[in-house]
């Protein structure tokens, strides 16, 4: 570990020298280096696209006005790479670059398989 000395006069006769230690950068996750990133968990409602499957992400929101529970359906593209998944699994899926016009999420992880 290399020491920078760096002078540091109060008065033209004082001379004191303060040491600044180099700090070791530790290794950091790839997660943490990329940030953070939207996770979203769904169920896949179509598989038919090579390396793509569709997934539908269920939310329930209360309406503004009345009040009442509604329960709304985003169906979002999402990257397959292995075509591992099938429909009625239930996945998790992650925001990631543009991958073609409708996607830009792939699948992280398959949470339960369809039985």
């Amino acid at each position: 570990m290399s020491e920078i000395t760096i002078p540091v006069t109060e008065t033209a006769e004082v001379t004191d020298t303060v040491k600044i230690e180099k700090i070791d950068v530790k290794e950091v996750s790839a997660k943490e280096v990329r940030g953070h990133r939207k996770s979203r968990v769904g169920k896949v409602v179509s598989d038919k696209m090579d390396k793509t499957v569709v997934v539908a992400i269920s939310s329930r929101v209360k309406h503004s006005t009345y009040g009442k529970i509604l329960r709304r359906t985003k169906r979002i593209k999402a990257h397959d790479e292995q075509n591992e998944c099938r429909i009625g699994d239930t996945v998790r899926i992650m925001e990631t670059r543009r991958l073609s016009k409708d996607k830009h999420w792939r699948v992280a992880e398959i949470i339960e398989k369809a039985k």
